[in-house]
């Protein structure tokens, strides 16, 4: 009977783990690169002039977080809470109103964070700002999520994800592929939502999963090769 025989297949399995684990390493470092280009696109965008936010593309991927604009007239009526939001710790909604445009079409604005105890209840009526003026609101274009989960709290229009079918059933009116995420301030601090700011463009966990995968790639080699050093060792044993 062969003694090196049993060893053999662990030394492969080792070997074989060893070059899957190290190609997902080469496979996420591959996404971190991809992820960062990205973002360089994404940070041209909102460092662009500002455009209409009418006259992006239908296609969210081209317009997605493009520097924006948009004229109109608050319509607080129509405005929607997105429940679950916090700022620094304390809970609290975002409110997106719908700003009239010449069309029928609305224009939906995030205008910022507002503090509710239930992440949920808010008081609307006290942030209103520019109420029945027509005014430029600057910011960035964001993208609906596209999961309709809505609740309706009793006179309040209160959604748990921004779906664009849903809020506009709220609005009673179509709203633009994008809403706009308000960055311009002109009203002050003490009788406005807190604005957003710009969006966070980071990494990811990319690399940290490569060195995760490249760390198992390297033990699954150590054991392959004490299973060698076994391997040898018994076979000059046996001499």
């Amino acid at each position: 009977m062969n003694p090196r025989r049993p060893l053999v297949v662990p030394i492969v399995i080792s070997l074989v783990l060893a070059a899957a684990c190290a190609r997902l390493g080469v496979w996420q470092l591959h996404r971190l690169a991809e992820r960062r280009g990205w973002n360089a696109r994404l940070e041209q965008r909102l460092a662009d002039v500002p455009v209409a936010v009418t006259s992006l593309s239908p296609d969210t991927a081209l317009g997605h977080y493009r520097r924006v604009s948009v004229r109109g007239v608050f319509d607080y009526a129509g405005e929607v809470a997105l429940a679950g939001r916090s700022s620094q710790g304390s809970p609290g909604v975002h409110l997106l109103t719908p700003m009239r445009l010449p069309s029928s079409v609305r224009a939906m604005v995030n205008r910022g964070w507002v503090y509710a105890p239930d992440a949920m209840t808010v008081d609307a009526a006290r942030w209103r700002e520019h109420d029945g003026d027509t005014i430029t609101i600057v910011g960035y274009a964001e993208t609906w999520s596209g999961r309709e989960t809505v609740a309706a709290h009793g006179a309040r229009r209160v959604v748990r994800a921004l779906d664009s079918s849903a809020v506009a059933r709220f609005v009673g009116a179509p709203v633009l592929p994008y809403y706009l995420v308000q960055t311009s301030d002109s009203a002050p601090a003490t009788g406005r939502p807190v604005r957003l700011g710009e969006p966070v463009l980071a990494d990811g966990s990319h690399r940290g999963y490569a060195m995760q995968w490249f760390s198992f790639s390297l033990l699954a080699v150590v054991g392959g090769a004490l299973l060698l050093r076994e391997d040898r060792v018994r076979r000059r044993a046996s001499a």
